[in-house]
């Protein structure tokens, strides 16, 4: 570095040093400057303590308004809950301080369709949510929107109380479990509360949402009996489709809304009957990711007294759709009317109703009384019916021998008819013939359609026995679910991804059972014109089998066990009957009874249980017999 940058840089140095002393403030500047920075403070000060007082007189303004406004709940909003639960032996019903309404309902006495460990749990927080609207004078109280105060509880008990902020009045939800019952009471009742709400309130509104679980192993199966279920005041139980989606106003009063699954139901009871209720079910796509059925929806109403006179009574059944159980649970109504809970499980239209109440339950519950296993009592009950039903099952066969030991008759009768235009004139003769020996078809019918009530009416019955569920029985894990012997994983049409065992066993007694009706009735006396339409009717008798296993492979094992071990015992008896009857024998006796008969007059000509068509046959023959001869007349013309 030279002399001259050297003398640069001192001299640079220079003039900053002298610039800075120069331009220093003085003291009386410093002191201005302080004083303007203290002013501004101050009127920070002023501004934030203005601010303040804004706040206070909104916040008193607030209380002020509490005194007559439901906002006096407001500060019960922030509150996450606190869990009440409320068990027996049975049952164990969660209830958040959060809204006061059960939460959680788990059934302790039935356990999971894959998982004995574990009890089924019918809904939690994310499955189902209730709430209660209460009109306020100003605001209305949403239950879900506050919290309430846990005034006391026990297992059986608890009181959740919304108090008003200034503690002068407040909403108690009181509840009550019974002991060894499915069945939890709520009491609602206001008190000290006539100002905080409308003069118009006279009622509050129930809303319930709630996805159903799928509980049981055949997820199809199950949908089909899953449904929204309700009970008129004045009327019968009824409900929405369980195959579509289906929205309902239904402006007659309800004793109940149920939320109903196969074998466990979700039940609101109303005290004062459910009145304007708005009903919605949506039944959801089969997933492997949700094992959900149906999305089920109401908003109801029913009443509230403000003054606190008379408490809204409300109950709750979150339990098994046991027949007898319902029925023991419509004497703990609070109302002494009968609910009619059992409705809740399917028998089936009135006439298999009936069948099922008071005939094959009767019977079911006596067999299980001694203790012996589902299987035993399902084959015992196959037993009884079939020996209740042998009178007409016998009276079915001895009248297709009877035809059959005709047949050589009806052969004759044929061969002296052979040609189209004799043919109602070889009826009559067939029908004739029938009558003179005491045979006739439709003998062989009758006993069948007697006996088709009672197959329909077990249709309807062992689905829906809940004593069924999670029995072992042979390869069957469970006796109300399909058994599988082979599983693909792949859902395939009709058949889905399975092989039941036991529909398969039922199929091929079906197809032994057609094949020997068939040959009966290939041997039985018939015309021509009824061996061609008879034709047809075999090919479908052989294509049923074969339909009922793609209708049955979803089905319970323990229904198709019931149709096995039916069509086994029907092959058995039919096998006894036929070496018991001896065509020889049988064709003497009626050849007796003809001549006893003819020798006594009795013999019927169109008179009897063909005597009407003969008297028609004979009619039609006239006006045939009177067509040709009028064509005749024309052709001379």
């Amino acid at each position: 570095m030279d002399k001259n940058t050297i003398t640069g840089f001192v001299l640079i140095a220079l003039v900053i040093i002298l610039f800075s002393w120069w331009s220093q403030p003085s003291q009386e500047e410093i002191d201005a400057y302080r004083h303007q920075l203290d002013s501004i403070a101050l009127v920070e000060a002023a501004k934030q303590e203005m601010e303040n007082e804004a706040i206070t007189q909104k916040r008193l303004a607030e209380m002020a308004l509490a005194a007559d406004s439901t906002g006096a709940f407001f500060a019960n909003r922030n509150s996450s809950g606190e869990v009440v639960t409320l068990q027996n032996s049975l049952v164990a019903i969660d209830i958040n301080s959060r809204g006061a309404l059960p939460s959680r309902a788990v059934i302790k006495s039935y356990h999971k369709f894959d998982n004995d460990s574990v009890p089924v749990e019918l809904f939690d927080a994310k499955d189902a949510e209730m709430a209660i609207t209460i009109t306020g004078r100003n605001e209305d109280i949403v239950t879900r929107d506050l919290t309430f105060d846990i005034v006391s509880q026990s297992d059986s008990s608890a009181i959740l109380r919304l108090a008003n902020a200034n503690g002068q009045g407040y909403v108690d939800f009181a509840y009550s479990l019974r002991s060894d019952a499915y069945m939890l009471d709520l009491n609602i009742s206001s008190h000290g509360m006539e100002s905080f709400f409308s003069p118009k309130t006279t009622s509050l509104d129930f809303e319930w949402s709630m996805r159903a679980r799928q509980q049981e192993k055949g997820y199809d199966f199950e949908n089909r009996y899953a449904s929204l279920t309700y009970k008129e005041t004045a009327g019968s139980t009824d409900y929405l489709s369980e195959t579509s989606e289906e929205e309902k106003d239904v402006a007659e009063r309800l004793d109940w809304v149920a939320f109903k699954n196969q074998f466990f139901s979700c039940v609101a009871i109303a005290d004062g009957d459910w009145t304007a209720s708005h009903l919605k079910s949506v039944p959801f796509v089969k997933s492997e990711e949700l094992s959900y059925l149906k999305g089920y929806e109401a908003k109801t109403q029913t009443a509230f007294d403000a003054s606190g006179a008379k408490p809204t009574r409300l109950q709750f059944y979150f339990g098994p759709n046991d027949f007898h159980l319902l029925q023991a649970h419509n004497d703990l109504s609070l109302s002494g009317k009968n609910l009619e809970l059992e409705e809740l499980v399917y028998l089936g239209w009135p006439l298999f109703r009936w069948i099922n109440r008071w005939i094959i339950l009767n019977l079911f519950d006596w067999l299980r009384g001694f203790g012996l296993h589902m299987g035993l009592v399902l084959l015992l009950l196959t037993l009884i019916m079939k020996v209740l039903v042998y009178p007409t099952t016998r009276k079915s066969f001895l009248s297709s021998a009877r035809m059959r030991v005709l047949k050589p008759k009806i052969d004759e009768i044929n061969a002296k008819f052979p040609n189209k235009e004799d043919a109602l004139r070889k009826q009559q003769e067939v029908m004739n013939l029938y009558n003179q020996y005491g045979a006739n078809p439709m003998r062989g019918c009758l006993p069948m359609l007697i006996q088709m009530p009672i197959w329909i009416a077990l249709f309807n019955f062992v689905p829906n026995a809940i004593q069924l569920r999670g029995v072992k029985f042979l390869w069957a894990d469970d006796l109300s679910a399909y058994d599988e012997v082979v599983n693909w994983g792949v859902d395939l049409p009709l058949i889905g991804d399975h092989l039941s065992l036991f529909c398969l066993l039922f199929c091929i007694s079906n197809v032994f059972n057609t094949i020997i009706s068939m040959r009966q009735q290939q041997n039985a006396a018939m015309s021509t014109e009824q061996e061609q339409s008879m034709k047809m009717m075999r090919w479908m008798m052989y294509i049923m089998p074969f339909t009922f296993f793609f209708i049955f492979n979803n089905y319970p094992s323990g229904l198709n066990y019931y149709y096995f071990l039916s069509g086994l015992i029907t092959i058995i008896m039919m096998w006894m009957l036929r070496r018991a009857t001896d065509d020889n024998k049988l064709l003497a006796e009626l050849e007796r009874r003809y001549q006893e008969r003819k020798a006594k007059g009795e013999l019927p000509s169109s008179k009897g249980v063909f005597g009407s068509m003969t008297s028609m046959a004979n009619r039609l023959q006239e006006l045939q017999k009177l067509q040709e001869e009028q064509r005749r007349a024309r052709q001379q013309k």
